[in-house]
């Protein structure tokens, strides 16, 4: 299924440059399954300067969020997960384009991929300062629960990917689905975490603790992220829920 966006434009993604290509994501290797850490590998190298802040924002779109704010802060480097190809296309090619009009955006990168699988399978941990999830795919139907983004499992490798003291932080319009995330972020703000052993890292303590969510400084007046989903909806006049979580750190840890 094509949506067109590219209006009869051939889309660039800029593969090893702006999106990711095979030759910076390898496939997994035979010994995955006996061996988890196998298949690790450091996004923050895809980067011209890896020391710099790393954030992953799950769903990207049509870039709308990543741009703005990667524009905003140049010395935070942004990696965007997107299902979708066409979609992923899109935005990296606007990144390209961007990128040899100005020089600009060389902190943002595109990947075409499952973000779950990529946090659970290929994701470092601790190297994450926030991850951005906004206007997730509802998954309305009982039988397509087990597709929402927001699971225990999820959840679990948020955690172990975010530094001390990092944040997941979720915007989505949809009522049930809100109701959903919430019966999960219970569970992952109790003591102890579902997951044993986050219980045993966090020595009792709750995984994440909740917190009031604070637009960035790319959304404009009145609005919560301003993604091209939140103008949308917001014309449509729907409510919206958000919420931050940020990951339990260690006395002493260093923290963002």
């Amino acid at each position: 299924m094509s949506f067109g966006l590219g209006h009869g434009r051939a889309l660039d993604p800029g593969l090893g440059v702006v999106g990711v290509g095979p030759e910076e994501l390898p496939p997994l290797p035979d010994t995955i399954l006996e061996d988890p850490e196998s298949g690790r590998v450091d996004p923050r190298a895809w980067f011209e300067r890896p020391e710099r802040p790393f954030e992953i924002e799950i769903g990207s779109g049509k870039g709308a969020f990543l741009i703005q704010q990667g524009a905003l802060e140049p010395e935070t480097n942004f990696l965007g997960i997107e299902w979708a190809g066409e979609f992923y296309a899109y935005a990296a090619d606007r990144v390209r384009r961007r990128r040899e009009a100005d020089a600009s955006l060389d902190n943002i990168r595109l990947l075409c991929a499952d973000a779950s699988e990529f946090l659970r399978w290929r994701c470092p941990a601790g190297i994450v300062r926030v991850i951005h999830l906004y206007f997730s795919d509802p998954w309305p139907k009982a039988r397509h629960h087990k597709k929402r983004v927001i699971q225990d499992r999820f959840l679990g490798e948020a955690f172990r990917v975010l530094e001390p003291g990092g944040e997941l932080r979720v915007v989505t319009d949809h009522d049930g689905l809100w109701a959903w995330d919430v019966e999960h972020f219970d569970r992952w703000t109790a003591s102890p975490p579902p997951d044993p052993s986050v219980g045993g890292v966090t020595s009792g303590h709750p995984a994440f603790t909740r917190h009031a969510f604070d637009a960035p400084e790319s959304a404009g007046e009145s609005e919560l992220v301003g993604t091209n989903f939140e103008r949308k909806f917001r014309r449509e006049g729907r409510s919206f829920h958000a919420t931050v979580l940020r990951r339990f750190a260690p006395p002493g840890a260093s923290t963002t």
